[in-house]
């Protein structure tokens, strides 16, 4: 569950390191995002050499959170961190980096984020 403020690391080479949830698109029904949802981000800390530059306003896909996630067959997923990958929009879903670091959730997969899922070393 990431709500607006939360700090959340990056889980691509983008080239941002550290990002901050600025809005949560949808937010007029719920105020939380959990795994799979967009958000916008503002980059607090990021690499000078990277693609991303610092107090940039980037498009991100959460791929894992902290609060664990109630899957449809009554199991829960929880992970280590509250972590996001950095997309072009949310139309294209496309990654800006070329690496996917760390496990990410299938439910990316059943949600239309295939080349995430697809770079991602491992997929739970």
């Amino acid at each position: 569950m990431v709500q607006r403020r939360t700090h959340i690391t990056v889980a691509d080479n983008s080239g941002a390191q550290e990002l901050v949830v600025v809005h949560i698109y949808g937010a007029w029904k719920k105020m939380t995002a959990t795994i799979g949802d967009v958000v916008q981000c503002v980059v607090k800390k990021a690499d000078p050499l990277g693609i991303v530059k610092d107090d940039e306003l980037v498009s991100v896909v959460i791929v894992r959170t902290r609060k664990e996630y109630r899957r449809a067959d009554g199991s829960y997923i929880r992970f280590d961190d509250n972590a996001g990958v950095v997309i072009d929009n949310a139309t294209d879903k496309n990654p800006r980096g070329t690496r996917v670091f760390g496990p990410i959730a299938r439910e990316l997969k059943e949600k239309g984020f295939d080349k995430i899922a697809s770079l991602a070393v491992e997929v739970f």
